[in-house]
C-alpha cells in the first residue's frame, strides 16, 4: 500500500473518512502494584472505524460466526 501525501490542508470530514475507511486500533495496558503486589490492571482495547471495514477484518481473522 502506498503513502500518499496530499498537499494543502484536510478538512475534518476528509480525516474522519479515512479514519473510518482504514480504521484505528488503540491498545492500552496498565498495571499498579505496591511492593510486588498487583492492586490494579486495566487493558482496553479501542476499535475505530466503520461497521464495514470492521467486518471485514474481523471475518479475515475468524472473529465473526457465519450463520449456518
Amino acid at each position: 500500500m502506498a503513502v500518499e501525501k496530499a498537499i494543502g490542508s484536510s478538512s475534518i470530514v476528509e480525516v474522519v473518512d479515512r479514519v473510518l475507511d482504514k480504521g484505528v486500533v488503540i491498545d492500552a495496558f496498565a498495571r499498579v502494584s505496591l511492593v510486588g503486589i498487583e492492586l490494579i490492571a486495566i487493558e482496553a482495547r479501542v476499535v475505530i472505524a466503520s461497521v464495514e471495514t470492521y467486518l471485514k477484518y474481523a471475518e479475515a481473522i475468524g472473529l465473526t460466526a457465519r450463520a449456518s
